[in-house]
């Protein structure tokens, strides 16, 4: 794909930087710039022709997924206030922001979970827990049942998948093709219904001054 042959970068990457993908896609912002559902796939693969110790891999994503949270949402809970009025960059997109707390706002704590199957939502929302102030309890064990369910339950069905059916490394780039577009359906759908509310707010205030 693009002339990159990634099964070769992921496996010169090694463990290492396996756990600092995932550490980092999980929960801080610039994390959105990352593989996240593909990554776990394709290790799980990798992991089923013995590229990579599954018993090694599932611990490790686990653990890495629990930390890049716990992360977002301690820096939440310290900057958090500070990032709304933060200018746009190429690492941060202030609208990816305010979709996150429109999901937060919208499935309350379970947000920490389902966000988890949620591309770039997944990168921000811990950190929307944190400006929030979620409790800490209930955070964390939102946060250890997502990373169970999508770092463990992804990476094996990539290696279970792989255990099957041997040649599937071949048709990797369009299972991986087809896994990000079925993953950006519900950021698609999450960030229309941003700019639905957006252009709501804005004939409702418009509205309001023609009034006054």
């Amino acid at each position: 794909m693009f002339g990159i042959d990634f099964l070769a970068l992921i496996t010169a990457a090694g463990y290492l930087g396996i756990a600092f993908s995932i550490t980092v896609e999980s929960g801080l912002f610039f994390g959105f710039l990352l593989p996240g559902d593909s990554l776990l796939f394709t290790v799980g693969l990798l992991a089923s022709q013995g590229i990579f110790n599954i018993y090694i891999l599932i611990p490790l994503l686990i653990v890495c997924a629990i930390v890049g949270d716990s992360a977002g949402y301690i820096i939440g809970k310290k900057f958090g206030p500070q990032l709304f009025t933060k200018k746009e960059s190429l690492l941060f997109k202030p609208a990816y922001l305010h979709m996150a707390h429109q999901f937060f706002l919208k499935y309350g704590p379970q947000a920490i979970f389902i966000a988890r199957f949620t591309p770039v939502v997944r990168s921000v929302i811990p950190i929307i827990a944190g400006i929030a102030h979620m409790p800490q309890r209930s955070f964390t064990i939102y946060n250890i049942l997502g990373a169970f369910v999508w770092a463990g339950g992804i990476t094996l069905l990539g290696y279970f998948l792989g255990l099957q059916f041997p040649n599937t490394k071949e048709y990797l780039v369009p299972i991986i093709a087809g896994i990000i577009l079925i993953s950006l359906i519900p950021v698609g759908i999450e960030y229309l219904q941003h700019k639905r509310r957006e252009k709501k707010l804005e004939t409702t205030e418009r509205g309001s001054e023609n009034i006054q």
